[in-house]
């Protein structure tokens, strides 16, 4: 009998293995076809994307769009919506150019489309695969609803330095957690069929390594050794494209002194002859025209060189429409170089089913009906809930009661539009709860909430400006600000709880959007101080779009809960969190340092030759500061709960492993206190010596468990040797015979350890 399963699996395997083949066969002859068909002049259009205006995130905007349509002159448009809207686009693509060939149309669908969800640090934040992948097919479901059928996401860039605005849009520090995340993202972008008309095609962004920007800032330079990149960075990329998404996105940064965008080793040799990525490259906005400013060349030397790396899709620059023809002419690029990129961009809208049917995603009853449902809706507040993480309770503060009178103040506490945070460029901002109204919600009359709003002390004017610029409307109060926090004082002598909404406004963090100062904003700072001067207990409702340093707040505020920026249904599940009705259980997935002197700082950081002794804050003569101990002020895959955890030694099944064997840990978790709760524990690993420098801890697996108070649950993690590898000096990647260290626990530092070895 096992042996018919097998080769009925076999014969399964070898059946769908023979499907792809045909379709491939199918999809090669038609774009060979069509291709017969084109011009030099068609096939570059091929290759420009432009912009429809919605959503602009640089200093160009595309002109003449329709004449363009028509000419055959352009092969995507993004940043337009609506089937309506993109119905009439494509008509005039299908109908009035000459070969009626369709149009792709993208959006930066980051974090949810309508219905927003926490920004993707906050997603990253719950350690829930399920759910993360979840929020992506939402996604899908509403942008192709509405007329998308590509969105420029996963962003799956590493970044280990909060001043870079678009940390926020990322993962975090860790390599495995933002492998995990960034497969699971296209997934749910991807469904099972990218013809269906509700998918979306993934593109990955940014390769590579923009999240390694000198200085935290945007667009910047950025400098690494190989065996960084391919141990840390690249890993995450590589997983995205192993969960088969469709397209990659430039970065704007230089790799090895080369810009990605004309680099051909990262283009070619790594993208496709490493990794055999087969899908298309775009780049991002006007990265082709900014190769000029890198000081490569004139507009068409870079776009010839742009094509030579493996680059098959211009956005917005148009420098492939003005210059390729040219250049083509003058031997700078050949017809195989525009016929390649040419055939993937086909290639790209054939896999979405857009020849068979071009209005596929034009359904405008689907818009109607699948767009901020209330089962969408629900979902959002749920994920938000287990994105928050919870840094200080002091005394069980929270969760509070819902009797008395509570005062909520702070320049964060009624304004809905800032909820979902950066990448928010889709959603009914206007119709967005603010914290106020969820908690109103929430309480009815139970509580009697008197409230300040303190607006003008959310930051400084050109904070302001921005955050006006993206569409975020924040009321002005031009009191002086001792007015104000006296007013705000006044309120508060009526209330027995102080709620704080406070910290960066949605706009302070995402693209283009770099600090210095990674502190709340001052105002802010000494409305806190003054509220805490009252003695009654105060909630800080941390928004944050990036890891912050709040050493004074954890030294003086009694409570308090990170909620990132939470999406649509941000308010109602801050509330929801507040009174105890969903238990905190996020985790950061990036260090919070104590200040930004720290920074970069990251758990998985090496030893050195002259560590400093654990427990120790300063030895002469090791690798410490004067000022400031090493280590943070939060750790990596630090979360309280309102419940307690507690964590048994680990049982190893064997201490010795060859490398056809596993290890499995063991460890027992018990909910030792008073709420039922969710735990993410954490499996770590440390190589004790390898033929180049190790990191001291490598997150190699978690799990998150749900446990009733009082109940115990065993744990099982399995090791296996493709969990010891990494790329050695010679860019191999091995598993190296020798002695190793497991750790398990809540968070990066407090750990349960245990040793074995590969033998």
């Amino acid at each position: 009998m096992k042996g018919i399963t097998i080769w009925m699996l076999g014969l399964a395997l070898s059946w769908s293995v023979s499907l792809k083949a045909q379709t491939d066969i199918k999809m090669d002859q038609f774009i060979s076809d069509l291709m017969g068909m084109m011009t030099v002049e068609e096939k570059i259009g091929q290759l420009n994307l432009v912009t429809g205006g919605e959503a602009v995130t640089g200093s160009v905007v595309s002109t003449g769009v329709e004449a363009k349509i028509k000419a055959g002159e352009i092969g995507g448009i993004f940043s337009m919506s609506s089937p309506a809207r993109i119905r009439a686009a494509q008509e005039l693509a299908v109908k009035h150019s000459r070969l009626g060939i369709p149009i792709i149309f993208g959006m930066d669908v980051i974090h949810g489309y309508k219905t927003m969800f926490p920004i993707p640090l906050g997603l990253a934040a719950t350690w829930d695969m399920d759910l993360i992948r979840e929020s992506a097919r939402i996604a899908a479901v509403e942008a192709s609803a509405d007329g998308l059928n590509w969105t420029f996401s996963p962003m799956v860039d590493i970044s280990r330095d909060p001043r870079w605005g678009r940390i926020s849009e990322g993962s975090g520090e860790d390599t495995y957690l933002s492998s995990r995340i960034a497969a699971e993202m296209v997934k749910g972008y991807q469904g099972d069929n990218l013809a269906a008309n509700n998918t979306l095609m993934a593109c990955v962004k940014h390769f590579a390594l923009y999240g390694a920007a000198e200085a935290g800032r945007d667009y910047h330079t950025t400098d690494m050794s190989l065996h960084r990149m391919y141990n840390e960075y690249f890993p995450p990329y590589k997983a995205a494209l192993d969960a088969g998404a469709g397209t990659v996105m430039t970065s704007f940064n230089d790799i090895n002194g080369v810009p990605a965008t004309a680099n051909r080793w990262l283009m070619t040799d790594v993208l496709r002859e490493q990794w055999g990525f087969k899908g298309m490259v775009v780049t991002d906005y006007t990265a082709i025209n900014e190769l000029v400013e890198h000081g490569l060349g004139d507009l068409q030397t870079v776009s010839a060189l742009a094509l030579k790396a493996g680059v098959h899709m211009d956005m917005v620059g148009e420098g492939y429409l003005t210059t390729l023809k040219k250049s083509l002419e003058e031997g700078k690029v050949t017809q195989v170089d525009i016929d390649e990129a040419c055939r993937l961009v086909l290639e790209t809208k054939y896999k979405l089913g857009l020849f068979d049917d071009p209005f596929r995603y034009c359904d405008e009853e689907r818009a109607k009906t699948d767009i901020l449902t209330t089962a969408h809706l629900a979902k959002a507040r749920e994920i938000a809930g287990k994105s928050f993480v919870l840094l200080k309770n002091e005394n069980n503060t929270l969760p509070l009661k819902k009797e008395g009178t509570l005062a909520l103040i702070g320049p964060l506490a009624n304004t809905g539009s800032n909820m979902p945070g950066t990448w928010s460029v889709s959603a009914d901002l206007e119709n967005t709860p603010s914290l106020l109204e969820g908690m109103q919600d929430a309480l009815g009359d139970k509580v009697n909430i008197v409230q300040h709003l303190g607006a003008n002390l959310l930051s400084d004017a050109a904070y302001q400006e921005r955050a006006t610029m993206f569409g975020r409307t924040i009321p002005r109060d031009d009191r002086p600000e001792a007015e104000i926090i006296a007013e705000a004082l006044q309120v508060a002598e009526s209330a027995d709880v102080i709620v704080a909404a406070l910290g960066e406004s949605s706009e302070m963090s995402g693209e283009s959007s770099s600090r210095t100062d990674l502190d709340i904003p001052d105002t802010q700072k000494r409305l806190l101080e003054a509220l805490l001067k009252t003695g009654k207990p105060v909630v800080l409702v941390l928004f944050a779009g990036r890891p912050l340093t709040l050493t004074w707040e954890h030294e003086h505020v009694p409570a308090i809960l990170n909620v990132w920026f939470g999406g649509t249904e941000t308010g109602k599940a801050v509330a929801d969190v507040l009174f105890g009705d969903v238990n905190p259980s996020g985790k950061l997935p990036a260090t919070f340092p104590q200040n930004v002197g720290q920074i970069p700082l990251y758990y998985s950081s090496k030893n050195t030759g002259r560590p400093l002794a654990d427990g120790a804050w300063f030895e002469k003569f090791r690798s410490n500061y004067l000022d400031v101990t090493n280590e943070p002020l939060y750790p990596f895959g630090y979360g309280l709960s309102y419940t307690t955890y507690t964590y048994s030694n680990i049982q190893l099944d064997k201490t010795n492993m060859k490398a056809d064997e596993k290890i499995t840990a063991t460890v027992t978790v018990t909910n030792s206190g008073n709420y039922d709760g969710e735990e993410v524990v954490q499996l770590y690993i440390r190589d004790l010596v390898g033929s180049v420098t190790r990191p001291v801890k490598e997150l190699k697996g978690f799990q998150k468990i749900s446990l009733k108070k009082g109940e115990s649950q065993n744990v099982f993690f399995e090791i296996g040797v493709e969990d010891l590898k990494f790329y050695n000096d010679a860019l191999e990647f091995v598993a190296e015979p020798g002695d190793f260290k497991l750790f398990i626990g809540t968070n990066s530092s407090d750990v349960k350890e245990a040793d074995f070895s590969l033998l």
